[in-house]
């Protein structure tokens, strides 16, 4: 089996300014799954572009249309599998906030812890068999990260779900969560080019707002919403 994943993130990682920021995304259990999501996905982008008049190369995302249509494009995604986590910014430590690459490092083990919970809850309620996972297909929306930052990612991805990794306090190994794991793909997407990223920025500003009004637990009524909280 493979996952195919598609996030984005919504608000601004400095706490100065920003009570918090989120990773939203949707997750699908094969190729076939991920390409009906899309189309399904790009019939109701038409209807919503005809209600927003919006021409036909503008790129619908959650900060150019009414909640009202931002709601009704989310509720066409009830049936998917979605994950996201909130980071409450003012709870970090203020030099995570002095450099870049410590800023990133801390967003990238968001990202990471994100995605670890997501697939444990999965596997606790029968959806998915560790055993079964041969590959991981990532896509998020491309932002100022330098190339040396995606890779980084790619391996601390890598460790976590196909190495395993180990803790060097406690001289203790952890295993891999998906011990025939073959291959995690890393790709930062253009959302005008890429829709199913589209859906995961409706899917992140959805938590965003929700959370800024302490109404995320609205999100998980269908039970398929995993929900993080860093610190």
């Amino acid at each position: 089996m493979e996952l195919y994943i598609y996030s984005d993130e919504s608000g601004v990682f400095d706490k100065e300014h920003n009570p918090i920021f989120v990773f939203g995304g949707i997750m699908f259990f094969s190729k076939h799954e991920k390409d009906i999501a899309g189309r399904k996905y790009r019939s109701v982008e038409r209807v919503i572009r005809k209600i927003e008049n919006k021409s036909y190369g503008e790129e619908i995302k959650a900060t150019t249309i009414s909640r009202k249509n931002k709601n009704k494009i989310y509720r066409s995604l009830n049936r998917y599998e979605k994950f996201g986590v909130v980071i409450h910014e003012r709870r970090i430590m203020n030099k995570i906030f002095d450099e870049k690459k410590s800023k990133q490092r801390y967003l990238d083990y968001a990202y990471k812890i994100c995605l670890k919970r997501k697939f444990q809850d999965l596997i606790t309620k029968n959806k998915i068999n560790p055993d079964d996972i041969t590959a991981i297909h990532i896509f998020a929306d491309e932002h100022t990260t330098a190339t040396n930052g995606r890779y980084e990612l790619q391996q601390s991805l890598e460790k976590e779900f196909k190495y395993g990794t180990f803790n060097f306090n406690y001289s203790k190994f952890f295993e891999p969560i998906f011990p025939n794991l073959s291959c995690i793909d890393v790709q930062y997407c253009n959302s005008e080019k890429i829709i199913l990223i589209r859906a995961a920025d409706i899917i992140a500003n959805k938590l965003y707002r929700k959370v800024l009004i302490n109404d995320e637990y609205s999100l998980l009524n269908h039970h398929n919403f995993k929900i993080s909280y860093l610190p």
